[in-house]
């Protein structure tokens, strides 16, 4: 799987900075965040994070001014501004400053992850996302959701690891000792041949609730195959 796409955020508001990061990092993310910008050039220097979300009124140096400054020393990292300065003049300063997208408080955190999407896609950071895909079934690794043709289904992590390890074993025969190791990991000792054999059917019932891709096949003897 690859690295988890970093974003950074400056917002010198605690409860503010704290609701965005818990956001973002529900989403995949992995986030730092910064009360004023004193330490983020330092930080830019050993990290390439994919996206910046800045506010504006911030001690110190104010927040347009410190991406303009980013700017012209030759950093490109998109940006989004999250501000209560919500003028048209103020719009138009954050654009020229260097801002990707501008976005005023009070705001809708379910709003800025679509944003923090949709800017991500357009600078190519999401586009190389790994996937699994078999039949109509998309597996996303980096948000850990699965996808039909029609809907996103809600799994619970171990139904995710589950399913996950049987898409890499596509039509091969894996123990329940295999599945005990590779998807309930320390805890597998205590879990009998039943509960694994629920946990599959729980799987199956949610991914295929009429059975008409029929995935999976017990394997007398042995466990079960996906196919």
């Amino acid at each position: 799987m690859e690295k988890a796409i970093e974003i950074i955020v400056i917002e010198d508001e605690e409860d503010i900075l704290e609701l965005v990061e818990y956001h973002l990092q529900k989403e995949g993310y992995h986030v730092t965040g910064f009360l004023s910008t004193e330490h983020v050039e330092q930080f830019l220097e050993e990290e390439t994070p994919s996206l910046m979300i800045v506010d504006r009124n911030l001690p110190g140096m104010e927040g347009s001014a410190f991406v303009a400054y980013l700017r012209e020393t030759g950093y490109d990292i998109p940006v989004i501004f999250l501000t209560a300065k919500d003028k048209e003049k103020d719009l138009e300063d954050g654009f020229e400053a260097g801002g990707d997208d501008y976005m005023t408080k009070p705001f809708s955190p379910k709003e800025l992850m679509l944003r923090v999407k949709a800017l991500l896609k357009r600078s190519g950071a999401l586009q190389n996302r790994p996937k699994l895909k078999y039949k109509t079934l998309t597996l996303d690794l980096f948000t850990k959701t699965v996808h039909t043709e029609e809907e996103e289904l809600a799994l619970t992590n171990l139904e995710f690891k589950l399913l996950h390890t049987f898409m890499q074993h596509i039509d091969k025969p894996l123990t329940r000792d295999y599945l005990r190791d590779e998807v309930w990991g320390a805890e597998g000792e205590g879990v009998n041949d039943n509960a694994v054999n629920v946990a599959i059917n729980r799987l199956k019932n949610k991914i295929d609730p009429q059975n008409r891709h029929n995935y999976f096949h017990p394997v007398w003897g042995v466990g079960y195959k996906f196919v």
